[in-house]
């Protein structure tokens, strides 16, 4: 009969490693697509590449290498009795799931000023950018249409036109911390995942310290029973 506690260390193990590819993914494919510097389709995706570069991508990366080398020091953790490699694994287990959290709480404080933010990263974009953002968001300018100006186009044709429509700073807030919040929120899943490990971690350790004393008293009644 299979040990039960081992079964559900296993799952969380699996569990924790799938968080770490899934971290890595898409790290890499964010960091590729940024490299590729290609032209956003829309304004939502205009803005979504420009969230993109304040996210800690590299940070990402490492701590999805963390998640991999974990679940390594689990694999003798879950093959050899003992209770070494367990304790060892479970270590790294909250330093990796501590690294998750930190990533999340930065993402997280980024909620908390993406408005300020972004202001040097709208100045920074084509007129072509800008004008899809305020196409998309159907807005003038950043705070208003004269900070900084608007771009002429189909939503802001004229100054008199553009005065009479809101800025993007709001609409684009919104939508940043409705974007961010769902990534987060992800990441303290993962972390969360971590938190499980750890729980069937102690679980395991206990189940074998138990069967350790078990097995000990056995070896002491057999030789007991030689005299």
């Amino acid at each position: 009969m299979a040990n039960k506690v081992l079964v559900a260390y296993v799952v969380a193990d699996v569990l924790f490693v799938i968080m770490g590819a899934i971290m890595l993914a898409f790290s890499v494919i964010v960091k590729n697509k940024l490299a590729e510097n290609a032209p956003p389709a829309n304004g939502t995706d205009a803005v979504i590449n420009l969230l993109y570069t304040k996210f800690p991508l590299t940070a990402g990366i490492v701590n999805a290498i963390f998640y991999f080398v974990t679940f390594l020091f689990t694999i003798p953790a879950m093959t050899m009795p003992t209770r070494g490699w367990l304790k060892f694994s479970g270590y790294l287990v909250v330093i990796t799931a501590l690294f998750s959290l930190i990533i999340g709480l930065d993402l997280w404080i980024l909620t908390l000023s993406v408005k300020e933010q972004f202001v040097p990263l709208w100045s920074a974009q084509t007129a072509q950018t800008q004008d899809l953002m305020q196409t998309a968001f159907a807005c003038c300018g950043y705070f208003n249409s004269t900070s900084p100006a608007f771009v002429t186009d189909a939503t802001c044709s004229s100054p008199a036109a553009a005065a009479l429509v809101r800025g993007c700073a709001a609409p684009i807030s919104s939508f940043s911390n409705v974007f961010v919040d769902d990534i987060f929120t992800g990441i303290f899943g993962m972390s969360g995942v971590g938190g499980l490990l750890i729980l069937a971690t102690s679980c395991l350790l206990k189940d074998r310290k138990e069967r350790e004393r078990f097995r000990y008293i056995d070896e002491k009644m057999g030789a007991s029973r030689t005299f």
